[in-house]
């Protein structure tokens, strides 16, 4: 009798959890860590230390070993993933997701997206970073707002959606990021403990995890958030970005958007457009007023994004707010420029004041503070962001990063241009609209990517 109400017991038991278990599963969520082992889990790369302490899946950093990633044995294409994260103020950390290990590849150096832990002042915690392979994606300078969603000390809720080449980031609820790339469509996840060198002080120092859990079926986005959208799909514009007000000033084949300066017609000769860039070839040096312009003006409040890839030793510029009715003097077309230039081979980034005349910069009126690593090397291509605000504000960006601000009319503003070689022309920059120029400095440079959104009514 005691026999039969225990194969009655064990049987209501197992009833009872593999109810437990439907009821789990009915939402699609599941568990990628079981609270007690790190079964389904390896080691790659540095020799961090991983264990599981009290339901928590905790990494310790070491000395003297690169970064060390705890990865799924599993790989995942599309998901929702979400995890509590709770990381020492010293540490930086990272989530990987869509990673690889190649023995081909940097001798399986583990690379691919990473979601950022950071808890420096910074603010960049859930931007997003391409480990070992192309850097900063989506940098917080991009969305300054959620800067402050990361909780140091505490636990901190993160949801990555990465759906087809949409790649979307939550911070304790705050959306941060949400990149569209295409490179890496499936592959692990991990847990990052970041390499801390050789510096003692750091040895010891923790990041955790817990409630790690993701759903690859009946996968269903959060609502569109009104954040900036990276879209690393080349000369296109995502259903996002339309809702934003984006408009596309080249498609990859043609140059419908751009005319010659001071002509009605696109360059007959040096300029090509049809091959997904818009490329000028290189010349004997000379300025002979073949630049091109946008058919429309812009203004007085707008953003123009760019990507940009030089060769060595090249120069050119993206300008903006540009009078045609201003005599150039058969040189480049007069407006405000957005320096574009190999600073460590072109003598122009030593000319000027103070650098007003390298990469980035408000040539030769401000110089650009571009942090360290923000600079991609020479062949590779860069991003450019122009941002014009209707009071006057105007910020130039770098690969997603802020590298001045200046207001248009102000009293140093109008100093700056008393001195530079600019003064001659009276009101210059401060027109209410002008075109979008790209420069012919006689180099082969080539861009891509070229985006607008009118932050007023369309003229």
């Amino acid at each position: 009798m005691k026999r039969i109400k225990y194969g009655v017991a064990l049987f209501l038991l197992a009833a009872s959890l593999n109810g437990a278990v439907a009821q789990k599963s009915k939402d699609g969520w599941q568990m990628l860590f079981n609270g007690k082992d790190l079964t389904g889990w390896k080691q790659l790369n540095g020799k961090a230390k991983y264990e599981v302490k009290d339901g928590v899946i905790v990494g310790t950093s070491t000395v003297n070993t690169p970064n060390s990633f705890l990865t799924t044995e599993k790989n995942y294409g599309d998901f929702i993933l979400e995890m509590d994260v709770m990381v020492d103020n010293q540490l930086n950390s990272g989530i990987q997701i869509r990673s690889l290990s190649k023995p081909e590849y940097m001798d399986g150096r583990v690379h691919g997206y990473q979601v950022e832990i950071d808890p420096s002042d910074r603010g960049w915690s859930a931007g997003i970073y391409d480990e070992a392979r192309r850097g900063w994606l989506y940098p917080v300078d991009l969305n300054p707002d959620a800067k402050k969603a990361f909780k140091k000390g505490e636990w901190n809720k993160y949801r990555i959606e990465a759906m087809g080449p949409s790649i979307r980031t939550f911070l304790n609820g705050v959306p941060v990021a949400h990149v569209i790339d295409d490179m890496t469509p499936e592959g692990f996840i991990c847990l990052q403990v970041h390499g801390i060198g050789n510096d003692a002080k750091k040895e010891g120092t923790q990041v955790r995890w817990k409630n790690v859990r993701i759903k690859t079926t009946d996968l269903q986005p959060s609502p569109p958030a009104n954040i900036r959208v990276v879209n690393n799909l080349l000369n296109t514009l995502s259903d996002a970005e339309k809702a934003q007000g984006w408009e596309l000033l080249y498609d990859g084949k043609s140059a419908a958007h751009w005319r010659g300066y001071n002509s009605t017609e696109f360059p007959p000769k040096r300029w090509s457009y049809n091959d997904g860039t818009i490329t000028v070839s290189k010349s004997d040096g000379s300025e002979t007023g073949n630049d091109i312009v946008t058919r429309e003006k812009f203004g007085p409040a707008f953003e123009f994004q760019f990507d940009f890839k030089l060769t060595e030793g090249a120069n050119s510029g993206v300008k903006y707010f540009v009078n045609e009715e201003l005599n150039s003097k058969g040189k480049s077309g007069l407006g405000l420029e957005y320096q574009v230039l190999d600073d460590e081979r072109h003598p122009d980034a030593k000319m000027g004041v103070v650098g007003n005349r390298t990469l980035a910069s408000l040539y030769d009126l401000i110089p650009s503070e571009k942090p360290r690593n923000s600079i991609n090397k020479i062949g590779e291509w860069n991003n450019g962001r122009i941002v014009v605000q209707a009071d006057g504000t105007v910020e130039h960006f770098l690969n997603g990063q802020k590298v001045l601000e200046y207001k248009r009319g102000s009293a140093i503003y109008r100093a700056l241009v008393a001195r530079s070689k600019y003064k001659d022309f009276q009101g210059f920059g401060l027109a209410e609209q002008g075109n979008l120029l790209l420069q012919d400095h006689g180099d082969h440079v080539s861009f891509r990517n070229l985006k607008v959104k009118r932050m007023n009514p369309k003229i």
